[in-house]
């Protein structure tokens, strides 16, 4: 979690709501993003959409079977279908987002009955720090 928090500051640094994922497998980072919709002019630009390109590309695959999710926020519902098509086998978050999260707070798309993936979940791993930073970055917009 601490590497998606250094990449959510490289995204608060570039002017970006400050989000920041990594994709582990076997120990090992095989995927690093952090927020890019604005630099981009991208909605699908991220952190956890551009991990998710990284470590495809890194392991030759777009299933990423048994590789972990790490994400400073709780993923959006773009992001939570993106990780159930890779087969994502744990995400680890911080912050619950209580306007838009995917996973519990407003609906949930990660484990939905309906879906035919399953992935272990922890949520609040250094949530305060991850909303100290969402925190910062909007309160100077205002």
């Amino acid at each position: 979690m601490e590497e998606a928090l250094r990449e959510a500051g490289r995204a608060l640094h570039a002017g970006e709501v400050p989000v920041g994922a990594v994709i582990v497998h076997e120990n090992k980072i095989v995927g690093r993003g952090f927020n890019r919709s604005i630099s981009d002019a991208d909605p699908t630009a991220h952190a956890e959409v551009i991990a998710l390109r990284e470590a495809g590309k890194n392991l030759g695959n777009y299933r990423l079977r048994g590789c972990e999710l790490f994400a400073t926020i709780e993923p959006c519902a773009m992001c939570a279908g993106a990780m159930v098509h890779a087969r994502i086998k744990r995400l680890i978050y911080g912050a619950d987002d209580p306007k838009a999260g995917a996973v519990k707070s407003v609906m949930q798309v990660i484990n939905h009955a309906d879906l035919n993936h399953r992935m272990e979940v922890v949520g609040g791993v250094l949530a305060g720090r991850s909303s100290q930073l969402l925190q910062e970055f909007f309160r100077s917009r205002r």
